[in-house]
């Protein structure tokens, strides 16, 4: 297992940008698919982007092109760089560790909450 804590989230203005980091404790880092999830009021958790241990990155349609995830293992920190961001990306973001060996993710963040708002 690891333990994982987010940061970065807040307030912003459409078109404007954040960037949120998770961080990792607790087992081996690089070997774990890092995720990032979001869940809006009245709806359920969604994907958002995701990074293998090779450095593979998938995202959701509604992201793609405005969202950046990237990691790195030497500070066990996975971010995500959120540009151009829109009413609906208001949300709790939630970080989330799938370890090799699993076809789940296994552990989660305790969330942060970004709003997006003028």
């Amino acid at each position: 297992q690891v333990q994982l804590v987010e940061s970065g989230g807040g307030l912003v203005q459409p078109g404007g940008s954040l960037r949120l980091s998770c961080a990792a404790s607790g087992s081996i880092f690089s070997i774990y698919t890092m995720g990032w999830y979001r869940q809006a009021p009245g709806k359920q958790r969604e994907f958002v982007a995701a990074v293998t241990s090779a450095g593979f990155t998938y995202y959701a349609d509604s992201v793609k092109g405005r969202f950046t995830i990237s990691r790195d293992n030497t500070k066990n920190t996975v971010y995500l760089q959120m540009n151009d961001l829109k009413g609906e990306d208001t949300a709790i973001y939630y970080c989330a560790a799938r370890p090799r060996s699993s076809s789940l993710y296994t552990s989660w963040g305790q969330g942060t909450q970004v709003t997006v708002s003028s």
